[in-house]
């Protein structure tokens, strides 16, 4: 049957079939143990029907080729090979037809620089098996029956290869051993990779998942769609990556649909299913951390979104008018809420959702001066768009003149607009033309809408098809906004909702349409952890939820989760404006905000730690806390950095259960200290959520301004948490306040111009050379 438009695909689903062959790994017939390559032979198997106590299974059964003439292989045989990228990285790739492997090169997935052969990897055969050591740990390629075995740095097996003769069930009812699949209705081939799985293990990653966050047990489509919400598993934002507790992580490199199935369909077997006729696998072995880390070198790394971009974002569908704009402005001044973002989302054109990148001359007067004037009142614009138009889109003709929208093969249009074809240079370039005359005249960012429905039956300008430009389609257009405005600006930055493999080079994601209902904000945090354990730094998302106007008491603990997220924008049906709901909420509302902006040393540093690093500022708690079993089942609490844990309330109520890893635990709000490695019933604070300090962290503060462009950077406090912190006076946010006069180092910055910031151990400090310790705290 015939799916849907746009609708997630699953690979699983043909290797069911009683109509294909089945091809399974079966031994290695040469291999050059110096290269790490040889070839790889396959036995022939057809899923046959067996009648077993008045039941009908289709188990697999060897069987010999029926082909004619009989010039074809029985037990065909395809090339295989391992590189060596760093000591906790292996490439494995292998093909399922005879000849070469294709192609090597880094794709649009890759970061260039990083995909290089290295020495720190040694061998030895034993028998008949090669091994591969380094530091980190050890790969064995066994070659009767072939199977790869992948230890850690102590000799512990963390993952292999299933084969057939791995199955223990009666009838052969097993889970699905490592093989290819070949069509019968196109004799297209299939690869799946099929890993051993662990009674104890926990599986993380795959996106932006709203589901659980533990992946064991579910089957999950790697296909971009407009999810419409947070609570289904669809995603805008799948990422082909998984990482698991017992030390190892997984990148398939791959643009293709494909489906991961994490023990669901057989518990001990976890199968990745592509639509490919070569396996490229990234193979990791670490703690998550280190697996995180060397993912990102591979697929690269966020660069630092500028300082402005971690304030507030003021938003709503939508600003319409230059008049509601200025209004905006006026009672953020008035009600003296920091902000340093307005958001006009699809209402600045002349025709609401018509994108044309034209302000509408009728409701706005002059929005170069408005943006200027903003500007000196410490906000920046953004401003939304998306690559469909419409066919009554001004632009709509001399994008199909232009030959800029993607087609089908037989040269039509997939749908009835224009789709932009980012994989056409010609379209990029006039397409960031449109974007940087806005750049020009003062717009801050670019809201990246959409991007999900690439067709699947177009024929892009790549020369692929949409079944490999598809999932690629997000990353292409993440870049050309990123790049334009990186040329114009100087500040990489984009709002982004779409993503795939190699976006997090690209920040900021927010995480789509959520509802406005505790189910969907428990889910959004599962997405924003999801996606930053696959290397995404920094993400949002709509504070409140998206599709109604929020309930006050919903957006009154929605309200500080988002402001203790990298980055924060309010977002939605309106009102989205804190004076819509009253003077009370109103007040709550600055408080929740200058709690923000007087953590913004501490968050900047954590962002520039995290950037760096490859590492999420939004984590699950057992990335930084591995050995604590634990931490690897929350996944309704975060750490925000490396030092604040965060609980947000996701049900009205005056106290919530907290998983407290080990140590000791300071409460931000109360002061009160709590003993780890134990579950607390706690209450939060007068703001509504629960949050921990480490017991001896110190995080550094300042006085919160009207927008990060008026922040005192001359002036920073540090503060020392522990149980035996005296509490300062005048410091209702961060009660524990206490000074330390041989830690407190000064330096003067001002406006935009940040050439420094105080972190827990001193002062980090940069130059045009890139960032660099100016000195060490003294103790």
């Amino acid at each position: 049957m015939m799916s849907a438009l746009n609708q997630p695909i699953d690979r699983s689903e043909g290797f069911d079939s009683t109509s294909d062959t089945y091809f399974f790994a079966a031994q290695a017939v040469s291999f050059d143990a110096d290269s790490a390559s040889g070839t790889l032979q396959w036995r022939r198997y057809l899923r046959k029907p067996r009648l077993s106590f008045n039941q009908i299974d289709y188990p697999y059964e060897e069987s010999p080729s029926w082909a004619f003439p009989d010039e074809y292989e029985d037990r065909p045989t395809t090339p295989f090979g391992l590189s060596f990228l760093s000591e906790r990285t292996v490439r494995i790739r292998i093909g399922t037809r005879p000849g070469a492997l294709g192609s090597a090169e880094p794709t649009l997935m890759l970061d260039h620089s990083a995909i290089g052969t290295t020495e720190n990897w040694e061998s030895r055969r034993q028998d008949n098996e090669i091994v591969y050591s380094s530091a980190a740990g050890s790969i064995t390629v066994q070659t009767d029956p072939w199977k790869l075995i992948i230890r850690d740095a102590n000799g512990s097996i963390v993952t292999e290869t299933r084969g057939f003769s791995d199955g223990k069930s009666l009838l052969n009812t097993n889970g699905l051993p490592f093989s290819f699949r070949r069509s019968s209705s196109d004799f297209g081939n299939n690869a799946a990779a099929s890993f051993l799985l662990r009674p104890d293990e926990k599986l993380y990653g795959t996106g932006e998942s709203f589901t659980r966050l533990n992946k064991r047990g579910q089957k999950i489509n790697l296909f971009t769609t407009d999810a419409l919400s947070a609570q289904t598993a669809k995603m805008y934002k799948p990422v082909p990556f998984f990482l698991s507790s017992r030390g190892y992580g997984l990148f398939v490199h791959t643009s293709s649909p494909l489906t991961m199935d994490f023990g669901s369909t057989y518990d001990d077997t976890c199968v990745v299913y592509t639509g490919d006729e070569e396996l490229d696998l990234f193979l990791f072995i670490g703690s998550p951390q280190e697996i995180v880390s060397e993912y990102t070198r591979i697929t690269g790394r966020s660069a630092l979104p500028p300082l402005w971009s971690f304030g507030l974002w003021m938003s709503r569908i939508t600003y319409s008018s230059e008049e509601e704009v200025r209004e905006v402005a006026r009672q953020l001044q008035l009600s003296r809420i920091p902000c340093d973002v307005i958001h006009l989302d699809t209402g600045w054109f002349e025709k609401d959702w018509r994108c044309n990148y034209r302000f509408s001359e009728e409701r706005f007067d002059d929005p170069e001066r408005m943006i200027q004037q903003l500007r000196e009142m410490g906000y920046r614009v953004s401003l939304w768009q998306l690559p469909y138009f419409t066919p009554t889109n001004p632009l709509y003709a001399s994008i199909i003149e232009n030959g800029f929208a993607v087609r089908t093969a037989e040269g039509a249009l997939p749908t009835d607009d224009a789709i932009l074809d980012y994989s056409n240079p010609a379209a990029v370039t006039w397409y960031q033309d449109r974007l940087a005359e806005l750049l020009r005249i003062g717009v801050s960012a670019i809201k990246v809408d959409f991007g999900e429905a690439a067709p699947l039956n177009g024929q892009y300008s790549s020369g692929k098809s949409g079944y490999r430009e598809h999932n690629l389609y997000p990353l292409r257009y993440n870049k050309a906004v990123a790049e334009v405005t990186e040329a114009v600006k100087g500040e990489s930055i984009i709002w982004a909702r779409s993503a795939w493999a190699g976006s997090q080079r690209y920040p900021i994601h927010w995480g789509g349409d959520a509802e406005n209902t505790d189910g969907a904000m428990a889910a959004t945090l599962r997405g924003g952890l999801s996606l930053g354990l696959c290397g995404f730094s920094f993400w949002s998302h709509d504070i409140g939820g998206f599709v109604h106007s929020s309930p006050e008491e919903l957006y009154r603990r929605w309200l500080p989760f988002g402001m203790l997220t990298s980055h924060s924008r309010c977002h939605g049906a309106p009102p989205t404006e804190p004076w819509a709901y009253g003077e009370r909420f109103t007040d709550f509302f600055r408080r929740t905000t200058q709690m923000k902006y007087e953590l913004m040393p501490y968050i900047y540093t954590q962002a520039k730690l995290s950037a760096d690093r490859g590492h999420p500022m939004l984590r699950a708690l057992f990335f930084e806390f591995p050995e604590d079993p634990g931490s690897w089942l929350i996944e309704d609490q975060y750490m925000f950095g490396s030092e604040l844990l965060v609980a947000p309330m996701f049900e009205e109520g005056d106290e919530r259960d907290v998983y407290l890893p080990p140590g000791e635990w300071v409460d931000y709000q109360t002061g009160i200290a709590y003993p780890g490695g134990r579950w607390q019933r706690i209450a939060p604070g007068e703001l509504p959520i629960v949050i921990l300090v480490k017991s001896g962290a110190v995080i550094p503060h300042m006085d919160a301004a009207l927008s990060t462009s008026y922040l005192d950077w001359s002036d920073i406090r540090f503060v020392r948490y522990g149980a035996e912190a005296s509490v300062a006076e005048n410091n209702p946010v961060c009660p524990l306040y206490e000074p330390f006069e041989q830690t407190l180092y000064r330096v003067t910055l001002t406006g935009d111009d940040i050439q420094g910031i105080y972190n827990s151990r001193g002062i980090l400090a940069t130059d045009k050379e890139g960032w660099r310790v100016a000195r060490q705290a003294k103790r």
